[in-house]
């Protein structure tokens, strides 16, 4: 059995979201035939918004990439899947790097370090919290860049690999 059919059977189908209590009241807006529709542009941009958000936001990925997806017509199920892509496994590696790369944009080479001069925080997610912003304008547009880059990567990559599976097909049909 093909990966494309196995996932479409772990994806809850149109009739299934609509029937839930929770979520009958976006009925209306999941009724749209092309957000359920496996086709090259709605998968290939479903993933690509999915992609985005994943790196994009660190909290509530999954529902901005399917009100995204609803908005821009493209595969619901593509976009929320895709998310996936970052979660607490690769938050860090992905923070690190985007990081980097923010750096080396913005030109800002310096690392953040604690304020010695500070008193000791008792509350550690206060000093969490101040890490994060200390590392600032560089983590912004290293996630900012990350996030564009990858989201345009897949939609191209989604889209030439599905365009390059058809032509194959095709010409299996037509030789004797």
């Amino acid at each position: 059995m093909p990966l494309s059919d196995r996932f479409r059977k772990l994806v809850p189908s149109r009739e299934q979201l609509t029937g839930n209590r929770w979520l009958r009241w976006l009925a209306p807006f999941l009724n749209h035939p092309r957000l359920w529709h496996w086709s090259r542009r709605g998968v290939a941009l479903g993933v690509a918004l999915g992609v985005f958000f994943g790196f994009l936001v660190p909290i509530a990925q999954i529902p901005l990439s399917a009100a995204a997806a609803i908005v821009l017509r493209a595969n619901v199920p593509a976009a929320a899947a895709s998310t996936l892509v970052s979660n607490p496994l690769t938050y860090g590696p992905i923070y690190y790097f985007a990081y980097r790369l923010g750096s080396w944009i913005t030109g800002d080479q310096t690392t953040p370090l604690p304020d010695p001069e500070a008193p000791p925080v008792a509350d550690g997610e206060r000093g969490f919290w101040q890490a994060i912003a200390d590392l600032g304008l560089p983590l912004l547009v290293g996630v900012a860049t990350m996030a564009t880059v990858a989201g345009l990567l897949c939609y191209a990559l989604i889209s030439l690999g599905w365009y390059w599976q058809v032509m194959r097909r095709r010409h299996k049909s037509r030789q004797p």
